[in-house]
């Protein structure tokens, strides 16, 4: 593991007219492996990505977890994730990479509510017997990506990545629960409240009165999404973050304490040993340990 996990911004290995690529899987680790860069070390990214598995499998670390990657399996990734790839390229398919205002800007609700309900999911299977079925959007999208001509690029490529975005959500074999469009909205506000004042308050009711809307509301509808009330789903995410930073190891223990909001370190200390049963200190030697081993 290196002495900090680095924080890739998109035009770190692109240089695109718009915020937009799709290569395969392979291209990546060949592009990866000329820039001297190890996939496999874990590292931050400041874009969403979506992963299509063709065929073979490999292990992903998102956030701390392990993913198994096969045939017919994608995975969506978005900005704020700590990931590492699999040391060996044991896998065949696409990894498509966009910076989140390519599909915020100039899309309709209906449609952004869509693509947060994906980004929501944290691993779709749709079956190796449907791949055949993404193809053509595939092809369509690897020769808009191509073009030389930007006139109306990215409103062109946009459509078509939405349009493959309809499909994957069509041909999932798992029935993922649709919910009531105001009611997952009012739940994407929360968690995009959170992360832009979780530095102030922990008080889930806060926010409650952030969004103008009843605690109960917001508690039902937490229950409904994430099946937490909406104080678990905020100290969840809090915990996440704490992690993500502690994995970074660019600050101290008590610099992350007042940077999530935290009055005193041991209150710090003291939330994080709650949940996990160790300390910070403990978590980052379990992180150091468990990558020396993959390596």
């Amino acid at each position: 593991m290196q002495d900090e996990i680095e924080n890739i911004i998109f035009s770190r290995f692109v240089n695109q007219a718009i915020p937009f690529e799709l290569i395969t899987i392979e291209e990546l680790y060949k592009r990866c492996k000329e820039s001297n860069y190890d996939l496999s070390i874990p590292h931050r990214i400041e874009f969403h990505a979506l992963i299509i598995i063709f065929e073979g499998e490999s292990k992903h670390f998102v956030d701390f977890k392990e993913e198994i990657l096969c045939s017919g399996l994608i995975l969506p990734l978005t900005k704020g994730q700590v990931h590492s790839f699999n040391k060996e390229l044991t896998i065949k398919g696409f990894i498509i990479s966009f910076e989140e205002s390519f599909i915020t800007q100039n899309t309709s609700d209906k449609n952004l509510f869509h693509f947060l309900h994906i980004y929501h999911t944290p691993s779709i299977l749709i079956g190796k017997e449907n791949l055949e079925r993404l193809t053509p959007f595939l092809v369509l999208l690897e020769k808009l990506h191509q073009d030389s001509n930007i006139n109306l690029k990215s409103e062109v490529v946009n459509s078509a990545f939405l349009t493959l975005l309809f499909q994957i959500k069509r041909l999932s074999i798992y029935q993922h629960k649709t919910f009531e469009s105001q009611r997952f909205k009012d739940f994407i506000k929360f968690k995009q409240l959170i992360t832009k004042h979780y530095n102030e308050t922990h008080n889930a009711k806060d926010y409650a009165h952030k969004l103008s809307i009843s605690y109960k509301y917001l508690n039902d509808i937490c229950k409904e999404i994430s099946r937490k009330t909406a104080k678990s789903f905020l100290d969840s995410w809090l915990l996440l973050e704490i992690k993500r930073n502690l994995s970074e190891n660019k600050y101290t223990s008590q610099e992350i304490a007042f940077k999530m909001g935290f009055n005193e370190p041991s209150n710090f200390i003291r939330f994080f040993k709650k949940f996990t049963g160790i300390t910070p200190i403990q978590f980052q030697y379990k992180l150091k340990k468990s990558s020396s081993v993959r390596d």
